[in-house]
């Protein structure tokens, strides 16, 4: 069998990721901390981040020009369905994640085939932005376990903070005051990338073994997390107001 043509971040995303450094600098202090292995930064691997706030794929791609690399992001099928952004969204080779739907499992098969082409893939385990009281992770969906299953890739955690402070959960909605506030005041913005999780130890055999790594690997997010709060460990000191509460899926810390 042929094997598949390596993946190549096309121009649209690189010109995406230079505009992202663009409003990140005008909107926030950005604060990347951490590094990719070397032997990592052209092979397959995926991303897995915490999920706080709508600005987080903004300040993500910035870090993401600061760290050299184009990694395909899985993103909500929203998205993708708006006449505009959706477009950009498939030619920069982004990943359409369709939850609550029949064709949900598309976006793993998808993400298998990224990968197989060597590419990076970023995703959220959590599968929405966290509605934990205190902004800490959620317990992770399945997802991201069933695509280390069929991968075997390593899996690096990202962990971000402060970007809650700059755009609010009902985005765009009450957008306007808050993006005034921040042109002033530039709320800090903290990414650090993690080391690799390991899950050596998870029999992949085993019923449940999808759900195992995934909490697996969202501990590793939340352990990357606490050094960024650290001054924040419980409720965070900037509070939304449209952000709703939802403790269903809280994790055991």
């Amino acid at each position: 069998m042929t094997p598949p043509t390596p993946w190549s971040p096309p121009p649209l995303l690189r010109f995406a990721l230079l505009l992202a450094t663009g409003v990140s600098r005008l909107l926030t202090r950005l604060e990347v901390t951490g590094d990719l292995p070397r032997e990592a930064r052209h092979s397959a691997l995926v991303l897995a981040c915490n999920h706080i706030s709508p600005f987080d794929p903004v300040a993500m791609a910035a870090a993401f020009r600061r760290l050299g690399i184009h990694p395909r992001v899985m993103a909500n099928a929203g998205l993708f369905k708006h006449p505009v952004i959706g477009p950009l969204m498939r030619w920069q080779g982004h990943i359409r994640a369709d939850r609550g739907e029949a064709t949900a499992a598309n976006a793993v098969s998808d993400s298998v085939v990224a990968l197989t082409e060597g590419a990076m893939v970023m995703l959220y385990p959590e599968g929405r932005i966290g509605l934990d009281p205190d902004l800490w992770p959620e317990r992770a969906r399945t997802g991201v376990g069933r695509l280390v299953l069929a991968t075997k890739v390593p899996v690096i955690p990202l962990a971000i903070w402060g970007s809650h402070e700059v755009l609010p959960y009902d985005a765009p909605t009450g957008m306007w005051p808050m993006i005034w506030r921040d042109l002033r005041r530039r709320p800090v913005v903290r990414v650090h990338i993690g080391t690799p999780v390991d899950l050596s130890d998870l029999d992949p055999g085993r019923v449940g073994a999808a759900q195992r790594i995934a909490d697996r690997i969202v501990d590793a997010i939340a352990a990357e997390l606490a050094p960024l709060r650290a001054d924040e460990p419980d409720r965070p000191r900037f509070t939304d107001p449209t952000r709703p509460v939802d403790t269903r899926r809280v994790r055991r810390r």
